[in-house]
C-alpha cells in the first residue's frame, strides 16, 4: 500500500452471522492522492474505526455522506444487518439516525478496551477480528423477530410495497412503522426505497466485477430490473441517495471499484437471495 487505494469486504465471523451482514477493510496508500469516499445510505448501522483513532458508530442515514480520506489511512468496519444493532447496543437505532458518535460515548470503558485492542493489532485483519469479538461479547437477545422478517421482505425483489408486507405479517402499518423505527431507525417505506437502490448498486457492482460497461440505454434496462418504474424514477432516487445522476454515479463507481475494490460479499448474497440475474449491459 503505497500509491493505491483499496476497499475489500468479507463475511463476518460465524457467530455474528445473524447480526452482521458484511465486514470491510479500506486503505489509502501513503503516496496516493486523498481519496473521496461517497457513503451511500444502506439502512444499516456501522461500527467503523480509522486505525489510530477511537471507533465510531455511524447511524442509518437517508442522504449521502462524502468523506475525504488522507493518504496512509487504514479503516475497518462492521456493517450490521438492518434492525440487528439493538442486540449489541441495547438502545433504539432511532437515537442514531444521521449521526456519527464516538463509541466510548455509547459504551464507556468497554469501547475504550476495543480502542486499545484495535490500536495494538498487528494488521487490519487482526483489528477487524478484535472488533467482531468485542461485538460478539456484547450481543444480547434484543432483535425483534417481526422486524427481522420485515427486513427480509423489504430486500430487493421481494415485496412490491409495504402494504403487501403488512398483510403477510398480519400487522398494521402503524405498528410495523413503530417497531421498525425502534429497531432500524427508519420507517418501512424509507427502508424499502434505500434497499431497492442497494439492489441497483448490487447490479452495478456485479457488472464492474465482471469487467462490463454500460452502453446507451443500459441504465434504463438496469432501472427496470432493479424495480424502478423507468429511468427517470431511478434518476430521482439516485440523486436523492447519492447526490449525483445515475450515469455520474456509475462512472464514479466504475473508476474507483475497478481498481482495488471488492464488494462481492455485499452484492453476491443480495443477488443470490433474490435469484436475480443482471441483464446484459
Amino acid at each position: 500500500m503505497s500509491g493505491v487505494q483499496s476497499y475489500r469486504e468479507g463475511p463476518p465471523i460465524p457467530t455474528l452471522g445473524t447480526l452482521v451482514s458484511t465486514v470491510w477493510v479500506q486503505q489509502v496508500g501513503r503516496d496516493a492522492s486523498p481519496y473521496i469516499h461517497r457513503r451511500v445510505p444502506n439502512g444499516a448501522v456501522e461500527l467503523t474505526c480509522t486505525i489510530g483513532s477511537t471507533p465510531r458508530v455511524i447511524g442509518p442515514h437517508t442522504e449521502p455522506l462524502v468523506e475525504v480520506l488522507a493518504p496512509g489511512t487504514t479503516r475497518i468496519g462492521v456493517r450490521f444487518t438492518p434492525g440487528a444493532f439493538v442486540a449489541v447496543a441495547r438502545q433504539p437505532a432511532s437515537e442514531l439516525v444521521g449521526q456519527s458518535i464516538d463509541a466510548e460515548e455509547l459504551w464507556g470503558s468497554s469501547a475504550a478496551q476495543l480502542t486499545e485492542a484495535i490500536g495494538t493489532a498487528s494488521s487490519p485483519q487482526e483489528a477487524l477480528a478484535a472488533a467482531q469479538h468485542h461485538l460478539y461479547a456484547r450481543r444480547g437477545s434484543g432483535v425483534d423477530p417481526l422486524v427481522s422478517e420485515a427486513v427480509r421482505g423489504l430486500m430487493p425483489w421481494q415485496t412490491p410495497d409495504v402494504a403487501s408486507l403488512t398483510a403477510s405479517l398480519h400487522i398494521s402499518e402503524t405498528q410495523l412503522r413503530r417497531r421498525c423505527h425502534i429497531a432500524v431507525g427508519l420507517a418501512p417505506k424509507a427502508l424499502h426505497r434505500i434497499l431497492r437502490f442497494q439492489g441497483f448498486l448490487a447490479l452495478v457492482q456485479q457488472a464492474i466485477a465482471q469487467g462490463r460497461s454500460t452502453p446507451d440505454g443500459g441504465l434504463g434496462s438496469l432501472a427496470l430490473h432493479a424495480g424502478y418504474a423507468d429511468q427517470s424514477h431511478l434518476t430521482r432516487e439516485c440523486v436523492r441517495l447519492t447526490g449525483v445522476s445515475p450515469r455520474v454515479f456509475f462512472a464514479e463507481t466504475q473508476t474507483t471499484c475497478a481498481s482495488g475494490h471488492n464488494h462481492a460479499a455485499s452484492f453476491g448474497p443480495m443477488l443470490r437471495g433474490s435469484q436475480a440475474k443482471s441483464p446484459a449491459l
